[in-house]
Order: structure tokens, then sequence, then C-alpha cells
């Protein structure tokens, strides 16, 4: 194999060409207003960023980290940290799946490893990835739990905007929230998210709300654990799981409980397993949506390509922080574009 192919070949595989130097920085970002959801409530953006250097190329990942798993900035950080000596030396991200589990740290330094690939090859990474060229995307844009009349106002200041996500609380309000925000927006796609706040029984009695309002999609009804309360419950709309699928692992456990998978990158963590889980959920027969933690556009755009496998988008995250990258994601009522540049060439 001549010297350029032997090149060519690890690219591909995403082995190192050599010796990297790695710098881990921990950035926090004030929200533009609060988000609430079940048992959380969110008012800055604090992500851990990695940045892989070799030669004149270089490599960014951003992670956010899984709240409900107890993971902060601080602690992935020290996760990355641990391994400096290895990663330095050149890692694979193949190796870099042995060495940390799905999570945080693992999203920062495999997303990191992309982008150091991309420039490299002098490739895009959708390329790399054997993905066709990009396309607009339709993404959803987020209510957080407040009052009724509260949704309904934030409803009504992203008119325009084509998909809705509301945020749940279980509380006894959640059929109001639904209706306040279908009358604001009487043509709006909706979808609905407990973040594991419902009861099998509270499920039940708001479906008919769910149902007179035309929501589209259920997303995590229920507690992690508690997967087979959907056992034998009729899906008039359709139910995405979200914290209950982490890896490609749990996909299999979600078929004939659940209809679509959601994929984000901090809990599988990473690019390359969001890619393996795109392709086995759809051997199963599951659709596919792709969410986002608050992150800059750094983090949000493996989401992004992500997106182009998916049916439905949830990529809003730069929008609710205060300062984004330049350049990054480009939101246009919903529509989403990448420019050059945002992570990659």
């Amino acid at each position: 194999m001549s010297a350029p192919d032997q090149r060519d070949h690890a690219q591909r595989e995403g082995a190192p060409v050599s010796a990297l130097s790695l710098s881990v920085r921990i950035e926090r970002v004030p929200m533009t207003a609060p988000l609430r959801i079940t048992g959380y409530t969110f008012t800055h953006a604090e992500t851990v960023v990695v940045e892989l250097r070799a030669g004149r190329f270089t490599g960014l990942g951003e992670a956010s980290g899984v709240y409900f798993h107890g993971e902060t900035p601080a602690g992935m950080a020290a996760q990355i940290e641990a391994l400096r000596g290895a990663i330095e030396s050149g890692i694979t991200r193949e190796h870099l799946q042995l060495l940390l589990p799905a999570g945080g740290a693992r999203n920062a330094l495999d997303c990191a490893l992309w982008g150091l690939a991309s420039q490299r090859a002098e490739q895009p990474i959708w390329q790399l990835a054997g993905m066709s060229a990009p396309r607009p995307l339709l993404s959803t844009h987020t209510l957080g739990a407040g009052a009724p009349h509260d949704m309904a106002a934030q409803a009504q200041a992203s008119a325009g905007t084509a998909r809705i996500k509301l945020k749940l609380l279980g509380d006894g309000q959640d059929a109001e929230r639904v209706q306040a925000v279908r009358r604001a927006l009487p043509e709006a796609w909706l979808m609905v998210d407990a973040n594991q706040g419902l009861a099998r029984d509270g499920y039940l009695a708001l479906l008919p709300a769910f149902q007179a309002a035309r929501v589209s999609l259920i997303e995590q009804p229920f507690p992690i654990g508690k997967e087979s309360w959907m056992d034998g419950l009729s899906r008039p709309i359709p139910v995405a799981a979200d914290e209950s699928v982490l890896t490609r692992a749990d996909l299999p456990g979600l078929v004939g409980r659940f209809d679509v998978a959601s994929i984000k990158l901090d809990k599988c963590g990473g690019f390359t397993e969001a890619l393996c889980i795109a392709r086995q959920a759809r051997e199963l027969g599951l659709g596919l949506m792709v969410g986002c933690m608050v992150t800059s556009s750094l983090g949000m755009a493996p989401a992004y390509l992500i997106g182009q496998l998916c049916d439905v988008c949830d990529i809003d995250g730069p929008l609710y922080i205060t300062q984004d990258r330049v350049p990054g994601l480009q939101f246009d009522h919903g529509v989403v574009n990448m420019p050059p540049g945002v992570w990659g060439i």
C-alpha cells in the first residue's frame, strides 16, 4: 500500500496519523430565559470543550453531559484528563469506544476526533461518514413548562415556527397546557415531552386531550426502568423513547413498546455511536428522532448531521443561549442550515 493510500485508509478508519495535543476547558454561558422540565430547571449552558491539535490541524468537540445521570462538565473534564496520556499518544475513534462509557466525555472527544479527521482529509464530516450532502432541516422549537397561559404566550412569540415541542410536568395541568398552546397556534405540528414525568394512569387520562389537540408525538412519558408500562397500551399517537435509550444496546427493548428512538450525542457518547444507532433502529423498524442538550452550535453540529437520517429533529439548543459561536448554525423559523466551518471544514 502506498503512503497516500495508507493515510487515506487511516483517515477512513479513524486511526491517528501523529501524536496529538489535548486541551480541555469548561465554558458557561447564560441562557436567554430559564427552561423548566420535569424535575429540573436550566439557567446556564455549561459545557466541556475538547480541542485536539496535530500540527496545523485542529479538531473541536463540545458536550453538556447527561444531567439525569449526574454528569457535570467538571466530572467530564476529569474523565478526559485521566486519559491524557492515551489521547496524546494517538487514539482512534474505535479505541475511544473502549476507553470511555457512553456519555458527555466520550461525546466531546469523539466529535473532536471527527473534526480533526475532517481537516486532515480536507473533506467535510458528512462525506467522511459516507452520508449524502446535508439539506436544510426543520427543527422543533421547545416551550419550557409553565402555567398554561405562560406557555400560550411563549407559543404566540414563536408564531411562524412550524413545529413546536411542549414540556409537561405531570402535575395535573398538562391538558390545559396543550390546549392553551393549540389555541395559540392552530396550525402548528405539536409534540409533547414529559421527561419521565407521567404515571401510567396519568398518561391514559391525558390521551384524549392529546388527540383533541392533534399532538403528533409523545416523548418519554414514563420513568427509566418503567418501559414495561407501555406493554398492552394502544398508541394512537406515536411514542418516542428518550431517556430510555442511550446506546444501540437499548434498541431491542423498545420494539413493540415505542415507535421512535431519540438519539442524543451526549447520551450515546458521540457521532460514531449515533451513526450506529440510526442504522440499527431502522433495521428494527423504529422511527428516528434527534434531540439535544443546551449547547452552542459546536455541540449541535453533529446532531444536525444525524438529523439528516431522522424523521423528527429537535436541535434548537443554540437559540436558548445568550451567545453562540461564529460561525454557527443558521435558524429561520425552525429551518436549520449549517454553513462551512462550524465543525470540521
